[in-house]
């Protein structure tokens, strides 16, 4: 009877410690998610899953230009480690909702970097972006000039004409930016 209690306590003990590891990987190191809606189209899809390095979260540190990014939409409002765990992949595996404040897109912009949007084009300092991974010309009722603040960045989907990005929520805060697509 012992030895079958020893034997329970070390499965135990092993899976507690596979959990634990699988939450911190997923928390600061990788984690799968899926791209929810039609704004990164052509280069991502509705539903499909894509992986996610957390290390630019995990050590703060600023996406690259053309980077696909995971963000927080709620921009108004200060990240915490209790977001980063109550958001972790798991969990939302286990509950089976999608969280709809993630968000996939592209960092166009960087901090200091003046953006401007006329004649249906995506300027950088004064240079028209090359972006070959748009799905059609965006359509622009009005131009629109953007400066990025520190520690923010400017994102935009590929589906320009269908995506809610920093033109509608403002600027990402770095801490929002949760990971970079691999």
């Amino acid at each position: 009877m012992q030895s079958l209690l020893k034997e329970v306590w070390a499965w135990t003990r092993s899976i507690a410690a596979a959990f634990i590891l699988t939450i911190l990987i997923g928390m600061f190191i990788f984690q799968p998610t899926k791209v929810l809606g039609h704004s990164m189209d052509p280069t991502l899809h509705d539903q499909q899953r894509i992986y996610v390095s957390k290390l630019s979260h995990t050590f703060r540190y600023a996406p690259d230009y053309g980077d696909i990014v995971i963000i927080d939409s709620r921009v108004e409002r200060p990240r915490t480690l209790k977001d980063d765990l109550l958001e972790h992949p798991l969990l939302r595996l286990i509950s089976g909702v999608d969280d709809p404040n993630m968000y996939v897109k592209r960092v166009i912009g960087k901090p200091g970097d003046v953006l401007e949007l006329k004649d249906q084009r995506m300027y950088r300092n004064g240079q028209p972006l090359d972006e070959p991974y748009l799905n059609e010309q965006m359509q622009a009722s009005a131009p629109q000039i953007w400066t990025v603040p520190e520690e923010h960045v400017f994102v935009m989907g590929d589906n320009r004409n269908h995506s809610k990005d920093s033109r509608t929520i403002g600027f990402v805060p770095y801490n929002h930016v949760l990971g970079i697509k691999f």
